[in-house]
C-alpha cells in the first residue's frame, strides 16, 4: 500500500487510487483503462496502434482472453496446470485449502508455513508464519480476508481473475541458505525469455535487479523496488530455469513466469499476465519501447 506522502507528491496517482475504489461506476472496460492509464502514466492510452510495453499490456487485457488463463493465475489450479507441463517436482507442497480463515485448523499445520489467497496479486494476500507460537492470527486474518474480497478484474480489468472463487491455501515455508526467498521473475515473450527480474529482501528494503538471459545486469529501475548493490550470483541451474520459463510461456504473447531457487532446487511460484498491471514504464521510454517491441500482439479479429 502506497504512503500518504507518495500520493501528495503524485496527485494524479492519488486520483487514480480513488477511481480504482470507485470502479463500479465504470462498466466499460476500455474507457476505464484509458482513464487509469492517463492518471497512472500521465499520457493517453493508444489502443488502436499500441507500441510501448505498458500500452500493449492494456490492449491484451481487452483482447486476449483465453479461458485457460483463469486456471493459470489461480494459485491453486495453477499448480496442476504447471505440473502437467514440467512435472510435480517443481511444485511447492500445499498443506491445506479453505474457503475462509475460520475454517483453518492450525493444529494440523507445521511450526512454519505460508498462507496465501488464490486470487491475490503482489504481496497483499500473503501471511508468513515463521513461528506458530508467536504468529499473529488476527493480522493474518485481516490481510487475507481483505485480499479474498478484492478482484483484480474489477479494479484493474485483469480479465483472468474475473471468475476466480477466492480461497486460502497453506504452503510449505521456503527459504534458502541466506535466510530469504529470492524471486526470479522471467519476462517471456511468445515463449522466449528476454529479461529477468530478481526480487530480494521483499519484506524489508524490497530490491529489484534486472538481468538479460545470460545474467548480465540491465540498466532498468522498477517503480516498485530499488536496485540492490549486493552481488547476486547466477544460480547453478540457471539454464534449467530458463527452459522451464520458456515451456510455460509457449505461444503466449507475454507472461511473467516466477520461479524460486532454494538450495539448488527450482520451484514454481506463479504466472502473471500483466506485470505491475501495465503501469510500469521500466524507468525510461527506451525500455518501455524495447519491451513493447518484444510483444507480438495476436490477431483477435
Amino acid at each position: 500500500m502506497r504512503s500518504l506522502g507518495y500520493y501528495i507528491k503524485n496527485p494524479l496517482k492519488a486520483l487514480g487510487a480513488i477511481v480504482v475504489r470507485c470502479n463500479f461506476f465504470f462498466p466499460d472496460d476500455e474507457l476505464y483503462l484509458k482513464l487509469l492509464f492517463r492518471l497512472y502514466m500521465g499520457k493517453r492510452l493508444n489502443l488502436k496502434r499500441p507500441q510501448t510495453y505498458s500500452e500493449k499490456l492494456q490492449w491484451l487485457k481487452l483482447h486476449d482472453r483465453k479461458p485457460e488463463y483463469t486456471q493459470m493465475v489461480d494459485k491453486i489450479t495453477a499448480k496442476e496446470y504447471v505440473a502437467s507441463i514440467i512435472g510435480r517436482d517443481y511444485i511447492i507442497p500445499t498443506l491445506g485449502i479453505w474457503k475462509s480463515f475460520d475454517e483453518i485448523d492450525f493444529s494440523t499445520l507445521p511450526d512454519q508455513f505460508v498462507l496465501k489467497t488464490n486470487n491475490g496479486g503482489g504481496g497483499g494476500g500473503i501471511a508468513i508464519c515463521k513461528n506458530k507460537a508467536t504468529f499473529n492470527k488476527k493480522n493474518a486474518e485481516k490481510k487475507l480476508m481483505r485480499s479474498m474480497k478484492s478482484n483484480l478484474y474489477r479494479t484493474l480489468r485483469e480479465w483472468p481473475y474475473k471468475n476466480i472463487k477466492s480461497k486460502i491455501l497453506a504452503e510449505q515455508f521456503m527459504q534458502d541458505d541466506s535466510g530469504q526467498l529470492r524471486d526470479y521473475k522471467f519476462f517471456c515473450f511468445s515463449g522466449v525469455v528476454r529479461a529477468v527480474l530478481v526480487a530480494t529482501n521483499r519484506f524489508t528494503s524490497h530490491n529489484f535487479n534486472y538481468y538479460d538471459p545470460l545474467f548480465n545486469p540491465l540498466p532498468i529501475e522498477s517503480r516498485d523496488g530499488k536496485c540492490s548493490s549486493a552481488i547476486i550470483n547466477r544460480p547453478e541451474k540457471w539454464d534449467e530455469m530458463i527452459s522451464i520459463a520458456e515451456k510455460l510461456s509457449k505461444e503466449i504473447p507475454f507472461i511473467r513466469v516466477d520461479l524460486y531457487y532454494v538450495n539448488n532446487h527450482v520451484y514454481f511460484g506463479e504466472l502473471t499476465f500483466f506485470d505491475s498491471s501495465g503501469y510500469d514504464d521500466l524507468s525510461s521510454e527506451h525500455w518501455n519501447m524495447v519491451f513493447g517491441d518484444w510483444i507480438q500482439l495476436p490477431d483477435c479479429n
